[in-house]
């Protein structure tokens, strides 16, 4: 319900607007989109455009009223990217998905780049349908004419060929210009059914020269009054003529013209009473809305102060609950950070007292004071072996020399032999 209060209040503003810019304003867009539909045409649209895009052919009306907004609006962009394109500018075929803002802008630009005033907002074209919506496609499609080199000429009239037309009406029905040959071919073919008025009025006179020596002896007619009327239905249809009117006689248009000129101005009369009468209705309601309003604005004039006053006192709440909330969250923010220290600080300390907590490293230890200990006791006996082959090789040494002290006299052989 609340979309389609706005939309009644659109309608309505667009009919006051057709109804001031005239009578014929609210039917202008009808003949726009006839207009445009032969231009289309004309253009081939559908093997081009249409076929391309499997859509169905538009009909008379088709951007005039609302039938389906969203087929429209694609049907709408879909036609005038083709006809930009047409008209030798380069266009992108706009897709389902693409933003209608960015499209309706594109196309009007590329409207005024071919000289032609948007003096509408763009918001007109999203509905798709409307004068607007003709509007920009017709001036689209005459661009494409124009860059194609199409030319409008003059019609050329067939030359009318004055030929007798056969009378396809009831054989009783005459014409006046050829009463007197169909009275002389009737005489010939239907003697028994031909009343030959000359024939009848010199009868009458001699009847009445015969009766007036006679006295008056008949004072009420003997005929049957079933019958008369059954005679005159019979003869009605050869009494009657008709006259063939030449619709190119310049005073028959005028005649009706003039029958038009007074029926308009009878009616206009009985109409304007009750416009009148309507208008009278709609101002005196008017002006009961009026005084009804200003009583209630007098009435409710405390009202109203107390709710601007609490809309006042809103708006200050408003502007502290900000502040507050701008404080509150700079002090969640320094909150995160500090809980974030302190999943650490728990983290390095749960890592410490359980390496504390661990016997492993103790076991570790152990091992590998056995392993020194183990390694000492094999470097002791190495040390041992060690300075016992030194001791030895001293005191082989030292006995060498002793031996050597108290030998007088070595032998070549022995000199020889080291």
């Amino acid at each position: 319900m609340a979309e389609e209060a706005p939309s009644g209040a659109r309608r309505g503003a667009e009919e006051l607007e057709a109804a001031e810019r005239g009578p014929g304003a609210a039917y202008h867009m009808f003949a726009m989109m006839e207009d445009l539909l032969e231009k289309l045409k004309l253009l081939n649209y559908e093997e081009e455009a249409l076929r391309r895009h499997h859509l169905r052919p538009l009909s008379r009306h088709y951007f005039a009223l609302p039938t389906n907004p969203g087929e429209q609006f694609y049907m709408f962009c879909t036609l005038a990217a083709w006809l930009i394109t047409k008209a030798g500018h380069p266009f992108e075929q706009p897709q389902e998905y693409d933003d209608p803002n960015a499209t309706i802008s594109n196309i009007l630009s590329e409207l005024r780049s071919f000289g032609r005033s948007v003096d509408f907002p763009p918001s007109k074209l999203k509905a798709g349908y409307g004068e607007q919506a003709c509007y920009v496609l017709d001036c689209l499609a005459e661009e494409a004419l124009k860059h194609t080199d199409f030319s409008w000429k003059r019609p050329a009239y067939p030359t009318e060929e004055l030929e007798e037309e056969a009378i396809t009406e009831d054989d009783a029905e005459l014409t006046l210009n050829k009463l007197e040959e169909e009275i002389e071919e009737e005489e010939t073919d239907n003697e028994e059914n031909f009343i030959d008025l000359n024939v009848l009025k010199a009868q009458t006179y001699r009847s009445d020269m015969n009766e007036s020596t006679k006295q008056e002896e008949i004072l009420e007619s003997t005929t049957d009054a079933a019958e008369w009327n059954l005679e005159v239905e019979r003869v009605l249809p050869q009494l009657k003529v008709t006259i063939r009117t030449d619709n190119k006689d310049w005073r028959i248009h005028v005649d009706q013209m003039h029958q038009h000129k007074d029926g308009i101005e009878s009616a206009l009369k009985e109409t304007r009473g009750y416009l009148d009468k309507l208008h009278n209705e709609i101002s005196r309601t008017l002006e009961k809305v009026n005084s009804r309003e200003k009583y209630l604005n007098n009435q409710l004039e405390h009202l109203v102060q107390e709710y601007r006053t609490a809309q006042a006192q809103l708006s200050e709440a408003k502007e502290k609950y900000q502040q507050g909330s701008g404080g509150v969250t700079e002090r969640t923010r320094t909150l995160s950070e500090i809980t974030e220290v302190l999943e650490k600080v728990k983290q390095e300390m749960e890592e410490k007292g359980s390496s504390m907590t661990d016997g492993a490293p103790l076991v570790q230890i152990k091992q590998a004071l056995t392993k020194l200990k183990q390694e000492t006791v094999q470097m002791d006996i190495r040390i041992g072996v060690v300075e016992h082959t030194l001791l030895q090789s001293k005191l082989k040494e030292k006995s060498n020399m002793t031996r050597d002290m108290h030998a007088t006299m070595i032998p070549e052989t022995t000199i020889g032999a080291y």
